[in-house]
């Protein structure tokens, strides 16, 4: 072999993992694609703050919510598959909307390639607090007495809270009244307002239990949540199989090198140690994701899309 084709193979060698050593060299815009307020924006920011200092560029947060989490995903699947763009989405957008969603133009999960899981979120049964109910033994009683009265609240349709739901309904034999919006925000302000009467929220509904101006009447998880101890889990009830859905993660763009997305794996993996980083999860009450490289994601991706393809229909969920 020539010492000319030795010193060019060298260099592409090294061209290939140049991305990884130089990413980033610029701001890295992150597009959520729910809207402000929900465990999964404010995740990201945590996330995003700590990428910042870490990697030395800003990771600057953009919500683009609606249409059942393709409005982000649009926006990212035109920008170039550099690294630069990338979207963090809630596992139901990612994982369950596609199977809602018949669009030829745009299959989320073909158009992104996972990067890193960072967590799930465990579910609330929360009421409006002038609802005649103090536990949920009391909340199946009065649903069951007032068929198709109760509308509860979900960030939109098809999403994990509506699934689960719906679960809870079938295996509790209560039948309720679904109202869709564009995030977990939304759907939160109308909770506390009185609009709707109860919601299996994600999270963001637990300050306000504090206060009085909510109330909780049980977790659907797979225990109990530490600053409740006396709120039990549904499934302590006998109604088995409501949990808060697939893992949130960062995705990027098909075609985005691959040395950039296993860095970006790696620093994730990293922030994700950080007591801050997992203070902040648990006063969320997110259940942080077991470490994955970008292919165990990939395959955890495929995996629960494929178990959503078949519980869907079973629950008569529909676009």
């Amino acid at each position: 072999m020539s010492k000319r084709l030795v010193v060019l193979l060298v260099a592409l060698m090294l061209s290939g993992a140049a991305p990884a050593q130089q990413w980033p060299v610029k701001p890295v815009k992150v597009i959520v694609n729910v809207a402000p307020g929900g465990v999964a924006d404010v995740t990201m920011r945590v996330l995003g703050a700590r990428l910042t200092d870490t990697l030395g560029q800003p990771f600057v947060v953009e919500n683009r919510a609606g249409g059942d989490g393709y409005i982000g995903f649009e926006a990212v699947a035109r920008s170039d598959a550099d690294g630069y763009t990338l979207v963090y989405s809630p596992g139901s957008s990612m994982m369950i909307a596609p199977h809602l969603v018949k669009r030829a133009d745009l299959d989320p999960l073909k158009a992104f390639v996972p990067v890193a899981a960072t967590g799930r979120v465990s579910l609330y049964l929360v009421t409006y607090p002038k609802l005649p109910v103090n536990n949920l033994a009391q909340f199946l009683a009065y649903a069951r007495s007032n068929p198709g009265k109760l509308n509860y609240g979900t960030p939109g349709n098809g999403t994990s809270p509506h699934i689960a739901t719906e679960v809870f309904s079938r295996e509790a034999k209560v039948r309720l009244n679904h109202v869709p919006y564009k995030g977990a925000g939304p759907a939160l302000k109308d909770l506390l307002g009185g609009v709707i009467d109860f919601a299996l929220d994600p999270g963001v509904s637990l300050p306000h239990i504090k206060t009085g101006k909510l109330r909780l009447l049980a977790v659907a998880g797979a225990q109990r949540h530490p600053d409740y101890p006396g709120v039990p889990t549904i499934g302590e009830s006998g109604i088995k199989g409501v949990d808060g859905g697939p893992h949130f993660g960062f995705y990027a763009p098909a075609g985005t090198p691959r040395a950039v997305i296993e860095r970006l794996n790696r620093e994730v993996a990293k922030v994700m140690q950080e007591p801050v980083v997992r203070q902040r999860f648990n006063v969320l009450a997110v259940d942080m994701a077991p470490p994955m490289s970008p292919e165990a994601f990939a395959a955890y991706v495929k995996s629960e899309s494929d178990r959503y393809a078949k519980l869907l229909p079973q629950l008569g969920i529909v676009q």
